[in-house]
């Protein structure tokens, strides 16, 4: 496994170090499972088996206009896990 090395505010790190452990998790397995959910939101509706929920689910709501789907995943992550956009 790679390391990496981000930077943030000092209230950002806090939050999510409260959240994780709140959570039973770490900072690390918190931000990996964020971005695999986020490239899943980026794959292609051909990539979807069509026999699955998503498959079935697609088109089912109307985003809010001027976001994309990728926006209403991280609104809803900051919202359920204490973060703020900026």
């Amino acid at each position: 496994m790679k390391k990496l090395t981000l930077s943030a505010d000092a209230e950002v790190i806090e939050q999510a170090k409260r959240v994780a452990r709140r959570n039973g998790t770490s900072v690390s397995a918190m931000f990996a499972r964020f971005v695999r959910g986020l490239t899943r939101q980026d794959k292609a509706p051909e990539e979807i088996p069509p026999d699955s929920i998503a498959a079935r689910a697609t088109g089912a709501i109307r985003l809010p206009r001027g976001k994309s789907p990728r926006d209403v995943l991280v609104d809803a992550l900051m919202e359920k896990h204490g973060g703020k956009r900026k």
